[in-house]
């Protein structure tokens, strides 16, 4: 299954790619983020492995996310031309998942958001829940963007 979402966020592009890599910010707009903590590197530097634990309502999930690209390194002065791109991979039970995050300038102190996903299932009943509910994956990737939207552009935190 893939998918591609994307929206605009009203700031600088520089200040967007510098909120999404710090991960003291994280907590505040990864809805359901229980544990985001390195298993070996550096968190966001490519190839940097990571366990991931999301709750939601009653249900967790856990992963290992690895860190595939990040691009540029170093997120201060960025040319204008330039495109961001964060990447990873995510391993759990029963799936695996790559999200391509791009990052461009859109306009004066404006950022597009472009982000494409893709999942893979193993087994019968995750196979079935990605026949039946692909729209699920699509509207939580989305919800994931505008929480981001709404931390970046007005201090919202999705904890309380």
């Amino acid at each position: 299954m893939k998918y591609t979402v994307s929206l605009e966020i009203a700031l600088p592009r520089e200040r967007v790619v510098q909120l999404l890599a710090d991960p003291e910010q994280m907590p505040k707009w990864l809805r359901g983020l229980v544990v985001h903590e390195p298993l070996d590197g550096a968190h966001g530097q490519v190839g940097t492995r990571s366990r991931v634990v999301l709750k939601s309502g009653q249900q967790e999930f856990e992963a290992v996310e690895t860190i595939t690209r990040r691009e540029p390194a170093v997120l201060q002065g960025i040319p204008q031309d330039v495109v961001v791109h964060f990447e990873r991979e995510i391993v759990g039970k029963g799936m695996w998942s790559a999200t391509r995050d791009h990052l461009s300038e859109s306009g004066p102190e404006r950022t597009l958001w472009v982000s494409e996903n893709e999942y893979r299932f193993d087994g019968v009943v995750m196979r079935l829940v990605g026949l039946l509910m692909p729209g699920t994956f699509r509207k939580q990737s989305l919800r994931h963007m505008e929480d981001f939207k709404a931390f970046a552009e007005d201090g919202k935190d999705v904890r309380g």
